[in-house]
């Protein structure tokens, strides 16, 4: 059970601050990680069955993660209201926002999964699916969707331990997760045994019985490190979902342009789809670094607002600042200096010549990507949503219309795809800067904070 805590004065960020952003980021980095490799082994089992598998696989992962992503929210959400009222002290607000997140997105989880049950063969046609292909991805949705609430306890669960600055065990509940789903997808999806062989409705099984594994330790690490509660609060719920829609509306305007530049620069030709994929995976997993970074901020952050120690959540944005920037620096090095061969093992020849000017544009970027994750992680953990929801649809409003600008029959209008994108983060990182440093607007890091952690 995690204790009240008036001793935030000796909490170990304040006297070992850069041993302690380290020793909370690496395990939620890894556990970042643990995902992707995962699913590239599914993938790969998959891809042993042949083309029309494989293809009803892209088109139910790509569905779910759709669906699942709407409950970011919660693990948003909950992380920060756990890392305050622990600051505060406050034991049974800290049990009492888990049991409403967990009860909330459950209870949603349970209605999307039904409607889309009914409607994944709609879904699957949507995506493109035909013939066996919409056939097999259509039994993978309705089978992926059995592990539905499982997914949404895990999620809800992270972000309550990591708001108590419990970063391992999320780690471990992931690698058992990710462990577990490996060993079934080659029971299930080969047969073993009385085990008939399933193919991709075995992955989707397999997904699924992981889930729940996952989910069942997780109530048991909650219970055990937090406490779970019946005493809930309609209010507190009601400030949840207020939360969820500045958060889906700011995630939904990332995706919209995401989604929009993905697709510009596939109409540009097949050379420029074939570099950006390559570029924007290499893109995204370098944006792990930082996201464990902004995760770790959040937690400290949310901690000492809670606490009502304001200069001490100074000091973590400052300190937390600096290791982004510097990580972001690096990645942009180390991304230049691996040119050669990420286009030697990745990029087709006749994709080369649009390939190399973009690469450098979006290694360059690295810094400002640094400053715009770490400055979110700050953001939330002082539950500044409104803020961020704004910052990104004005982002987001930037980038679209530069993406429109692009005369697509220049050669180098691939280059400027990733010009636009560098500017869609570059306003992001802006902004997010400018709310910290000096603190514009009704910056939360302005306000002076009473020792209750009320802000005045």
């Amino acid at each position: 059970m995690i204790k009240a805590s008036s001793e935030s004065d000796r909490h170990p960020f304040l006297q070992r601050p850069n041993r302690t952003i380290i020793y909370l980021s690496l395990p939620i980095l890894l556990s970042l990680i643990a995902e992707p490799l995962t699913g590239l082994v599914d993938t790969g089992f998959v891809a042993r069955l042949g083309a029309v598998p494989l293809a009803a696989l892209g088109v139910g992962t790509g569905a779910l993660s759709s669906v699942f992503w709407i409950f970011n929210f919660l693990a948003i959400a909950t992380q920060t209201e756990v890392a305050q009222t622990t600051g505060r002290g406050d034991i049974a607000g800290a049990r009492n926002v888990v049991s409403l997140a967990l009860m909330i997105g459950i209870a949603i989880s349970l209605l999307l999964s039904s409607l889309l049950y009914v409607g994944a063969a709609a879904v699957s046609a949507a995506l493109g699916a035909e013939g066996a292909v919409h056939h097999l991805a259509t039994e993978y949705i309705r089978l992926r969707l059995l592990g539905a609430p499982a997914v949404i306890v895990v999620i809800v669960g992270f972000g309550a331990l990591r708001g108590v600055q419990d970063m391992k065990t999320p780690l471990w509940i992931a690698l058992g997760i990710n462990l577990a789903n490996i060993a079934l997808d080659a029971v299930f999806i080969f047969g073993w045994g009385a085990i008939p062989a399933m193919g991709v409705a075995g992955a989707a099984l397999a997904s699924s019985c992981g889930q729940w594994l996952g989910a069942i330790w997780m109530l048991l690490e909650l219970r055990r490190r937090i406490g779970l509660s019946r005493n809930l609060s309609l209010g507190d719920g009601v400030k949840l979902l207020r939360v969820g829609r500045d958060l889906f509306i700011r995630s939904a305007s990332l995706t919209i342009f995401v989604l929009f530049a993905t697709r510009v620069a596939t109409q540009m030709g097949a050379e420029a789809g074939a570099a950006h994929q390559v570029i924007r995976q290499v893109w995204f997993f370098t944006a792990l670094v930082t996201e464990a970074l902004a995760t770790t901020a959040q937690s400290l952050v949310g901690y000492f607002f809670g606490s009502g120690r304001l200069q001490y959540a100074r000091r973590v944005a400052m300190s937390t600042t600096l290791w982004s920037l510097a990580t972001g620096i690096a990645m942009l090095f180390v991304m230049l200096a691996a040119t050669s061969i990420v286009q030697a093992a990745f990029v087709p020849d006749d994709a080369a010549a649009v390939f190399i000017a973009a690469w450098v544009i979006a290694s360059l970027s690295q810094p400002l990507n640094a400053l715009a994750f770490i400055t979110d992680g700050i953001l939330w953990g002082a539950s500044d949503y409104r803020y961020l929801r704004n910052a990104m649809m004005l982002a987001t409003a930037c980038g679209l219309l530069g993406l429109q600008l692009i005369a697509s029959d220049r050669s180098d209008a691939f280059s400027g795809v990733w010009l636009m994108i560098v500017l869609w983060i570059g306003v992001r990182a802006f902004w997010g800067v400018a709310r910290l440093y000096p603190g514009i607007g009704d910056s939360p890091f302005r306000k002076r904070i009473s020792r209750s952690g009320a802000a005045s």
